[in-house]
């Protein structure tokens, strides 16, 4: 259960250099994303407009009013075929884990992915502990987390990323949105 004082709503405009700030932080710290340079305010910008005209969300959880943690749908790959697809993504402030906004943004994205007819969200997780070099946990935490929510293994893919120096694992997990 999050904390009282949580907010899951959709990202807007005024949330986009919170958003930034977040992300940024994986990007520079982490091996979790495989951008090697943050986003521009202007990259989220146009993911944000690009999401609203698909009919995506994107969520950010706000804790005491400010922004904590986000998560969006996007489509899975550009091909149309995959169309009824999307994949997950979340990031938390580094000092907001742990408080349930992960479980409050994911059960969200869930529901409104299917409201917007999408039949299969797909998770990629970047496994830090693939060589041995790494802390797990922000890779256990967030398999665990979509675990809880139904997503099933899907696959690995072995060494695809090459970021900080070493090479990472990514770990696929799928779940049905809607009735098949």
């Amino acid at each position: 259960m999050p904390l009282p004082g949580t907010a899951i709503r959709p990202a807007g405009h005024a949330d986009l250099k919170a958003v930034a700030d977040i992300y940024t932080h994986y990007v520079r710290h982490s091996v979790i994303t495989f951008d090697e340079t943050p986003r521009s305010a202007a990259d989220w910008e146009q993911l944000l407009r690009d999401l609203t005209v698909r009919g995506l969300p994107f969520l950010v959880a706000e804790l005491s009013g400010a922004v904590a943690g986000f998560a969006y749908a996007a489509p899975w790959r550009p091909k149309p075929a995959y169309r009824y697809t999307v994949e997950d993504t979340i990031y938390l402030a580094p000092d907001a884990t742990g408080q349930g906004l992960g479980t409050a943004l994911l059960g969200r994205l869930i529901t409104e992915a299917g409201r917007a007819g999408k039949r299969q969200m797909i998770a990629v997780i970047a496994d830090t502990g693939s060589d041995g070099t790494g802390d797990a946990t922000g890779s256990d935490a967030s398999t665990a987390l979509h675990r809880r929510f139904g997503f099933t293994d899907t696959g690995r893919l072995t060494a695809v990323g090459h970021k900080h120096g070493r090479w990472v694992d990514t770990v696929l997990l799928q779940r049905p949105l809607s009735a098949q």
